[in-house]
């Protein structure tokens, strides 16, 4: 019999490649998205759509009432810049909207004696957000916390949610920390929307703006990597929760890549060598230095990255320019 499994956020930029990776196993899939980020177009053909948010009784009564298999969680409020301007409507999104859904899995029974379906519950947390300045990359998952946005503290919350409802309730809990996802269908918005911006600035034969001096460094980890990770923690053999960062796995590739050199490389693969390459005042409190150490996440779920940062941004800027010759523009 088919899995069942529910992808929060299947709309938008990353779910709806994990929603790919679940259906391309010939699993039954199922999306929550409510629109607010994410496009109706990009829910891949023979998945069910359902055009609801998070927090909402509706999503509560499908978790509930279908008893998933498996959950992937990625729908959230993504804009660090809003979680600092909102910190309160961050939190109801992030936080809030995640307690709905735990909370329904543990009210369907995460184990009910009788055969019934375990949901393992797989949620989208962040690795550049919750780690901060404190330790020199690449990071652990073990490293002391230190989120320094409402976006990273929010989702730093509900993995300790998760471990509440671990201990307590018995569900089965994994958060992945994501280091800074690129590819094709991303938007501008989050860490990673660099490249995005980047690539539509090629396009348009615009200057690219760097904030500051360039020499702050991101973990880039590519959409269909980051997908794979989802759907091999979704059949990983994994040890009973021991702490937060127990069921905690960082996804990205342990290497750094400062924002001067991601604009060479772009203008490279887009073949796009003269573009202009401008500075701007830097972005008061960006994180210097973010990246993670994959080490668990290839010991225990048997994953690692297979697209280098320079065929993953051809294949985006690639997808860009396929996009607007789509439009016509």
């Amino acid at each position: 019999m088919a899995r069942r499994i529910l992808v929060t956020g299947g709309a938008g930029f990353i779910g709806s490649h994990v929603v790919d990776a679940f259906l391309a196993d010939g699993c039954q899939v199922s999306v929550i998205d409510d629109l607010s980020s994410g496009r109706r177009e990009q829910v891949p053909q023979g998945a069910e759509f359902h055009h609801t948010d998070i927090g909402s009784a509706d999503a509560a009564r499908l978790v509930r009432e279908r008893r998933f298999d498996v959950i992937c969680h990625l729908a959230a409020q993504i804009d660090v810049r809003k979680s600092v301007a909102d910190p309160a409507a961050d939190a109801g999104k992030n936080i809030l909207g995640s307690l709905n859904l735990l909370e329904a899995v543990r009210q369907s029974g995460a184990e009910d004696g009788s055969g019934g379906v375990r949901t393992r519950f797989i949620f989208s947390s962040t690795g550049g957000a919750v780690y901060g300045d404190l330790v020199e990359p690449p990071t652990g998952e073990t490293a002391s916390k230190d989120p320094q946005s409402p976006y990273g503290t929010a989702k730093l919350s509900v993995e300790y949610y998760m471990g509440y409802y671990a201990r307590v309730h018995g569900l089965d809990t994994v958060a992945l920390r994501y280091a800074n996802v690129y590819g094709p269908r991303q938007d501008p918005f989050g860490e990673a929307g660099v490249v995005a911006i980047f690539c539509n600035r090629l396009i348009d034969g615009k200057p690219l703006t760097i904030f500051g001096d360039g020499l702050q460094t991101r973990d880039y980890v590519f959409a269909g990597d980051v997908a794979r990770a989802n759907f091999l923690a979704s059949k990983a053999e994994l040890p009973a929760p021991a702490g937060v960062d127990s069921r905690a796995f960082n996804v990205g590739t342990s290497v750094e890549t400062n924002v001067v050199e991601l604009a060479e490389q772009l203008r490279e693969v887009s073949g796009k060598s003269a573009a202009t390459i401008e500075h701007a005042p830097a972005r008061a409190g960006e994180q210097r230095r973010s990246g993670v150490d994959i080490s668990k996440s290839a010991r225990v779920l048997g994953w690692e990255p297979r697209v280098s940062l320079a065929e993953g941004l051809g294949r985006t800027y690639e997808w860009f320019v396929s996009l607007r010759a789509e439009a016509g523009a």
